[in-house]
């Protein structure tokens, strides 16, 4: 049982040598200008693999931090903070700090470097408050539905003008073609599918005996006159 224990002991020294506590500080500005601002935040590293608080004097500790990569942030409630990476090496070397940007694959690592202890500061506050939507005219009238009540509104206003300056012989054929289609209309809702066919047929009909009535009397005057051209 001694040699478990034994090699037990001096795995757990290998792996806290390499361990590293990871030290920084919050420096304070404008939109976050101290703890009272910041509250109860949070250092992580790779979305809360290790972390650590931040104090009242702004510094931050990550204990036990083992070598790799990782990405450093902030969890504020009211803050925004930059993103880092950080290179945690095996060696007894300073880790390696460089900026980075959500989204962007961390290899190849960006030639830029940053100091150590790592640096933080507040890049922007939120804002949760949503102002209240006042009433806009011109963007109810940027509405389609409203643009065609509008449309339809001022064809209502303008049908009388519209009826007094129209040719009789047309405003009949307009009354005509009103009475047919509320007819069929009329025929349709009450569900008589036949009506409304033979309401819509039976406009065409006056249109068919004015013509051949014409032609009829076009031909018998043409007879008429065939006569007295010939005694001529």
């Amino acid at each position: 049982m001694r040699i478990p224990l034994t090699l037990l002991a001096l795995t757990s020294s290998c792996l806290s040598a390499l361990a590293l506590d990871l030290k920084g500080r919050v420096q304070w500005n404008d939109h976050c200008p101290g703890i009272d601002d910041l509250r109860q935040a949070k250092v992580v590293l790779d979305n809360g693999k290790h972390r650590g608080g931040v104090t009242r004097d702004g510094t931050f500790t990550i204990p036990d931090v083992p070598a790799g990569t990782y990405v450093l942030s902030v969890l504020a409630h009211d803050h925004v903070f930059e993103q880092m990476r950080v290179d945690v090496l095996e060696t007894e070397t300073l880790p390696e700090v460089r900026p980075y940007f959500p989204g962007t694959p961390l290899s190849p690592p960006s030639t830029v470097t940053l100091p150590y202890p790592i640096v933080l500061s507040a890049r922007a506050k939120y804002d949760y408050f949503v102002p209240r939507e006042s009433f806009n005219v011109l963007a109810m009238f940027k509405n389609p539905m409203m643009m065609m009540m509008l449309g339809a509104g001022v064809l209502v206003l303008l049908m009388p003008t519209m009826m007094k300056n129209m040719d009789p012989e047309v405003m009949e054929e307009f009354k005509e073609r009103q009475a047919k289609m509320s007819g069929m209309q009329s025929a349709l809702q009450s569900g008589d599918l036949m009506g409304g066919i033979s309401q819509m047929l039976a406009g065409d009909e006056p249109k068919a005996a004015s013509s051949g009535t014409s032609k009829g009397a076009s031909s018998s005057g043409a007879k008429h006159r065939g006569p007295k051209n010939k005694r001529r």
